[in-house]
């Protein structure tokens, strides 16, 4: 096949002037478009990488900077904000009298607040409340008004705060009593509604915690025998002011205004740093100042410089002393012997000889004698 096609192009073209004339510069100007087309295909594959690369690292760069930003309001809001409020119930206990089936001692409990750790933020003011939940029995209606009392204890049942309050129900006349009655039947009849009234018994106002000594029991007690309730509980709610009470009251907003903040002032601290780092110029030139630095502090070096000091010293010295040399016995260079010239001429000690030495020396002849 391969003889048969050369056959053809030599019938075709005996002398070969299409094929050094025609067709090699066409196969040459092709290969040339060829490569051409290639290389720019190349660089525009080459120019949409790094445009792909440059976004992702800047997409990268943008979320991390958020995720910091939401980061650091998340921790700071966890160190800062402490826990709203902590409730515990009160187990009641008392003494009943066997004639009148009735209690004979006050309604008391002991609440166990922590045993490991500190419960309550030092430096935040705390509420203390007690809610009573009492039925509207004849007997509580006419209970009145009774004392609770509280003592805050720590780890060593040392005495660490002690406060009594009065309290009574909220008072209804009997035709309120039988409108609401008559009203909220069909949920007293289903059992979604009690007839009874939450009774809240602030203990405390501002209790702050001590480091020292922090609060691990309470001791509540009710200071009346004919009292009659369902279940009592002890809330500590935290007391917020300032800023925890704007982070509390409005969460959206403070964070909102917390993540825009870090977000300003982690950008400028990037782009100052981007900024800063990206001129290589003035590390390179800090790095060779820093070599010759250490460099001129090597012992070496500094004796190489010394000795150096000290040959440009003997050169000078050796300067002068030939100018010197060339006054004496008032005979011109050309007079005297170049082997008997003594550029530098020192003496044992290390002392170089005076001029007048160097004139009493007697000079050789430059003339043979024939």
């Amino acid at each position: 096949m391969n003889i048969l096609l050369r056959l053809i192009v030599f019938a075709l073209d005996p002398l070969g002037l299409g094929r050094r004339f025609l067709i090699r510069p066409a196969v040459n100007v092709g290969w040339n478009v060829y490569d051409r087309v290639r290389s720019k295909a190349d660089e525009k594959v080459g120019t949409v990488r790094e445009l792909v690369l440059r976004l992702g690292l800047i997409a990268f760069a943008v979320v991390l900077i958020i995720w910091l930003a939401v980061f650091m309001y998340a921790a700071f809001y966890y160190v800062y904000m402490p826990a709203i409020s902590h409730t515990r119930p009160v187990h009641m206990q008392f003494k009943t009298c066997l004639e009148t089936s009735t209690p004979c001692t006050f309604p008391h409990a002991h609440v166990s607040l922590t045993k490991k750790q500190q419960l309550l933020m030092v430096g935040q003011a705390y509420k203390v409340i007690v809610n009573i939940d009492m039925p509207e029995s004849p007997q509580n209606l006419e209970l009145g008004m009774f004392m609770v009392c509280a003592e805050m204890r720590d780890y060593d049942s040392m005495l660490r705060g002690h406060s009594c309050r009065s309290a009574m129900m909220r008072y209804r006349s009997p035709l309120i009593r039988m409108i609401s009655t008559w009203a909220l039947s069909p949920l007293y009849v289903l059992g979604w509604k009690e007839e009874f009234q939450q009774v809240p018994v602030e203990i405390f106002s501002r209790y702050l915690e001590e480091r020292q000594h922090p609060i691990t029991d309470v001791y509540v007690e009710i200071q009346s025998q004919k009292i009659q309730f369902y279940t009592v509980t002890l809330h500590i709610v935290a007391d917020f002011t300032g800023l925890r009470y704007i982070m509390f009251n409005w969460p959206v907003l403070s964070a909102i205004v917390a993540i825009s903040t870090n977000l300003f002032f982690i950008l400028v601290v990037f782009l100052l740093s981007w900024y800063h780092w990206s001129d290589a110029k003035w590390l390179h030139s800090v790095q060779i100042k820093y070599a010759r630095l250490t460099k001129s502090l090597e012992p070496d070096v500094m004796l190489s410089k010394a000795s150096s000091l000290r040959d440009d010293d003997d050169d000078l010295v050796a300067y002068s002393d030939k100018s010197d040399i060339a006054d004496v016995g008032g005979d011109t260079l050309s007079d005297v012997d170049a082997d008997d010239l003594v550029l530098v001429k020192k003496s044992r000690g290390g002392k170089r000889e005076s001029p007048d030495a160097l004139r009493k020396r007697p000079t050789k002849k430059t003339t043979a004698d024939h």
